[in-house]
Order: C-alpha cells, then structure tokens, then sequence
C-alpha cells in the first residue's frame, strides 16, 4: 500500500470512521487498514448493531423522559431509547413524537455540495463557512456540524498542554501545506507553503503563501508578520528547522545568523523547541491546522488568488471567533495585546547575502570579484562575510565582532585601509619573487617592475600567477615572452598569459630556396622573349 493511501487510512482513523466506510473511501481492504490503525496506537472503531426487534406480543413502552426514540418496528410501535442512545446533538436536530414527523435539516438543500466537499477532506466547519459565503447559507455551524456527523464519526480531541503566556511576549512559528496554485511558469498546479505566527496571548494570527522555502524567504517572513501585526514579540518559538536553526542545542543553539540578524532589528530572541517537543508551540500548530483544513480541496489560479482568500477568511471568520480556551474573540483579545507589543523601527531590516572565506596571502577575500582586505593576522583564517548592493562587511566567526566594513567595489576593484599596508614587504611576496629569479633574467625584470607600480601586496596575486605560467609552459618560453612584453612596453600579468596562450607552437621557417621561388635571370629572359615577339 502506498503511503498516500496509509496516511488517508491513519487520517480517517483518527476521525473515528469505521473501517467500513475507510474500505468505501480509500478501496483499502477492512483488514490492511485494521493493521496500520492498530499499529498507529488507533481505536478501531466497532461496527454498528441494532438491537434485536421486540417480541411480537410485548406491548411497546412509552419513550423516558431521558430520551426519544427513532426506530420503530414493523408495526409501527414505538420503542424507548436511552440518553447513551440519542446524542444532544442528533436530538436537537431530529426531534420524533407520536404527533410530528421528523423535521428536515437546513442542509439537506446542499447535499450536494457538503458530501462532494466531505469528500476532498474538508471539514464541517470549513464546509459551512463557504455555505455562508458563497450560497447564502443562513443556517447554523451545528448544523452542519450534525449532518456532517451522520457521514463520519466524532472526532475524540486530543488532551493538550497550554502554557499561556502574558500579552506582547510570545509568538509561535511553524510551517504548513498550502494549497495548490498554478505555477506562472510551468503553468501546473503546485503546492505552496503556508507560514503561520500565532500570538500566545491573543491568538492572533498571520498566514502567508509562498511558493518555496530558504534562509532569506524565512527571515522575510517574520518581517512581514511584525509588519502586519504592528509590532513585535520578546521571543519567537520556532521548530529546529534548517531555516531558522544551524545546530540544534537545549541549552545554546546556534542560530541562522540572517535570522538572527531580523529578530535583532525588531528586538526580539529566538526560542528554539526541544527536539521532539511539539506541545510547546501548539498554539501554532492549531493554527496550521485550522487552515489547512480550511484550504483543503481547494486549487488557485495565482499566489495572489489564494493569499486573498486566506486574508478574507482570516478577517472574516478566524479573528471573529471565540476561542475555545480563552471563551473570548480573537479580535477582542488582540486589540488588548497589540499595545504591549515592541515598536516598529522605522526602517525595514537590510537583507544581505551571507558566506565564510578563508582570508587570501594578499590579505584579502573575495566576494562578487571585487578584494576586501582582512586585518593583519588574518591570513589563512576564516571570516564570516555579508553583503549587500552598497557594504561589505567582514566578521569574527567565532563571536560576530565586526572585523571591517567597506563599501562595494566593482568586479576588480580592491580595497585596503592605510593601517591594514605591511610597513615591510610580506613572506609571500619575497618567496615567490625568489622562485620567479630561477625562472630567467626578463621574468626576474617584469615581476620586479610589476612590484613597483602595484605593492607589495597588490602584486601576489600577479606573480602567483606568473609562477602557475612558469610550471605550465616552461621557464625558458616564459621568459622569451616577458622579453617580448618589455620590448614592447608590456607590464602586466594578462598580456604575459596571452601572449603565451596564442604563440605558434613552432617558429615559421621562410627557405630562400623553394620551388616556387624562380631565379631573376628566369624572369629577365622572359621578358625579353615577350618584347621581341611582340616587334616582329
């Protein structure tokens, strides 16, 4: 069995349907979905008996006062049906006495629509919200709830621990399923991403669609929350995702430093769950659900498309609910919170790119083909760079101390401090212009004059790669090609590599004997064979 089909069977199991109706709606044999329900930890649930008929000659008694009955056997008498029997719910929706007949649900208009929803997944509440929005339905959730409940059993909820948390001080993070939108490019339906951060006082919450997760869609994200929010949080509880958390740890995890960064900018901190811990942020986790079950079965044409209608729903039914624990609106509860939340700064965070480079002999490190130069004792280390369209910033790795900043120089450009410039010249540069000296005088010559113009520094990587050119071609042709450039005013490495990528392989031999080569004295007679014909 496939795992689509396992995790529909695990689904409905938890949903309480009988393994009767999972066989109907999956085509899993009542015996396979038994095994993985049991193996799951799963109730099974038993399948449906009616009681035995009365005996013909036993007289029917009158239905308690505790509860009504809806059976009746062939002779139309009546039997009594205990409150174990009858829910509060089925009653207050069918009500049968010997005088009426039993009253229609507002439902039954839309059967349709319910089952054909009930059967994409969607749940009572999600089917009578878009009864209400797109029919009319001016009916109760109730309702809909109890003629849902005729199709499938009562879910039993799950016994959670909630840890309220006083207003401003908590957010929770998490990642869900979104719903299928047609990707602009490929032009076939995808499934997005939905990010939710719900507030642990109010539980107040922001949902939004994106297509693919990273580093720097994640710490968008939490931007965009506080931004719709109007303010930020102290902490901020999130799973041990790759997006938010490098290293796991109890104690001292180690953070995205971008992530880092954007909670800084807002003031607030990163609070990573134990690894295996979902309680902890189960505010979160209800609001995941809650719109997934609401999103489920439905498909959009754009990303925009799907995060209005998440936006509406949001406005319209999930900010105007009463909590099941707080028993008081959302709405309510976060017009209470939102003055307790941190101030906006008045400029949105800088998002940058981030790497490690190990600090070059020159004293330098690259990033987008341009050379920032590192403090003295850098050389071989590591630093921690970020970047952006206007600075460059170099880091300690280990704690974060900012190391320099400059700013953006174009592909090539090099920048170096006064300070940073060794007063005397570098090891690297006095080794490799003694290895360049046994390559020949005029490569000795060109290094010497290329150390001149540029530096000390400037020039390592210059004769690096004149060294490179030496061990490839030879030092007897390198240095016939710096003799060459310095004859022609040539310093520079570029054209010493060109000059040798493009010389013929062999020197052109011009013979002053060839066979098409004639004589003169051929030519002279030639000539004058030619007059004479032409005066006779």
């Amino acid at each position: 069995m496939s795992d689509d089909k396992k995790q529909q069977v695990l689904a409905l199991g938890r949903l309480g349907w009988s393994l009767r109706d999972i066989e109907e709606a999956v085509h899993v044999r009542r015996e396979t979905a038994s095994g993985y329900l049991k193996a799951a930890g799963i109730a099974v649930r038993p399948p449906r008996t009616r009681k035995p008929p009365a005996p013909p000659d036993e007289p029917a008694k009158p239905a308690s006062r505790e509860g009504v009955s809806t059976d009746s056997d062939a002779e139309g008498q009546s039997k009594p049906a205990s409150r174990a029997e009858v829910s509060p719910d089925l009653g207050a929706a069918i009500a049968v006495t010997p005088d009426r007949s039993p009253i229609a649900s507002a439902c039954e208009p839309h059967r349709d629509f319910i089952e054909s929803a009930m059967r994409v997944g969607r749940n009572a509440k999600a089917i009578w919200q878009d009864l209400v929005t797109q029919h009319g339905f001016r009916g109760g959730y109730a309702s809909v709830k109890r003629f849902a409940r005729k199709q499938r059993g009562v879910q039993t909820p799950e016994e959670r621990v909630v840890i309220e948390t006083p207003p401003g001080r908590e957010a929770q993070v998490d990642y869900g399923e979104g719903p299928m939108v047609r990707h602009p490019e490929t032009g076939k339906y995808r499934r997005t991403r939905l990010f939710v951060m719900t507030l642990g006082f109010s539980r107040k919450s922001v949902r939004l669609l994106v297509w693919s997760s990273s580093s720097r869609v994640w710490a968008e994200l939490h931007e965009r929350a506080f931004r719709r929010l109007g303010g930020a949080t102290a902490t901020v509880v999130l799973d041990n995702l790759r997006e938010g958390v490098l290293q796991p740890d109890v104690y001292d995890a180690q953070l995205n430093p971008l992530y880092r960064d954007v909670l800084a900018h807002y003031g607030a901190t990163a609070l990573p769950c134990r690894v295996r811990d979902p309680d902890r942020k189960g505010k979160v986790e209800s609001g995941v659900n809650h719109a997934q079950r609401t999103l489920h079965g439905l498909r959009f044409e754009t990303l925009e498309a799907a995060q209005h209608y998440l936006d509406e729903w949001e406005a319209r039914w999930a900010d105007t609910r009463i909590h099941g624990t707080t028993k008081r609106q959302v709405a309510a509860m976060f017009a209470d919170e939102r003055p307790h939340l941190l101030p906006l700064p008045v400029e949105p965070f800088r998002f940058y790119a981030y790497g490690e480079r190990i600090v070059h002999l020159d004293g330098c490190v690259e990033v987008a083909a341009a050379y920032y130069h590192a403090p003295p004792g850098w050389v071989g280390r590591t630093v921690h760079v970020q970047w952006d369209g206007f600075r460059v910033r170099l880091l300690d790795k280990s704690n974060g101390i900012l190391l320099r900043e400059y700013v953006v120089q174009k592909p090539g450009g090099r920048r170096v401090r006064d300070e940073d410039r060794p007063k005397q010249t570098p090891k690297s540069t006095v080794y490799l212009l003694g290895e360049l000296t046994r390559a020949g005088r005029h490569v000795t010559t060109l290094a010497e004059q290329l150390r001149c113009e540029r530096g000390d520094e400037d020039v390592i990587r210059s004769l690096q790669g004149m060294r490179s050119l030496v061990k490839k071609y030879g030092a007897a042709s390198v240095d016939e090609a710096c003799a060459a450039l310095l004859e022609l005013g040539l310093r520079d490495y570029r054209s010493l590599r060109r000059y040798l990528e493009r010389r013929p392989t062999a020197p052109l031999s011009l013979a002053q004997v060839d066979p098409l080569i004639r004589q003169l004295t051929h030519y002279r007679d030639l000539i004058e064979q030619k007059t004479q014909g032409d005066s006779q």
